[in-house]
């Protein structure tokens, strides 16, 4: 599971690193499709990650029986481990 938000990490960062580029390079095509390849990929290992373990935001939906995510521990929670 670490693994997969190491790996959601990267991809979000590489997303707006190179969403800054095309802010001054707007017709760099190979930039471009790089962007949209870079979202796609992030948004389906966010799927993923959220159908295996819960929301990643607090904009997720939440469960018809309460807000069981709050009483869990995180990932990064020591209590988790």
């Amino acid at each position: 599971m670490n693994t997969m938000l190491f790996k959601l990490t990267q991809l979000d960062f590489s997303a707006i690193d190179l969403h800054l580029y095309l802010d001054t390079h707007p017709d760099d095509k190979k930039a471009i499709a790089e962007y949209n390849r870079l979202v796609k990929e992030a948004a389906d290992l966010r799927a993923e990650y959220e159908q295996k373990n819960g929301g990643l935001t607090s904009n997720a939906p939440s469960d018809p029986n309460g807000f069981n995510w709050i009483t869990e521990p995180w990932d990064w929670e020591e209590a988790y481990n």
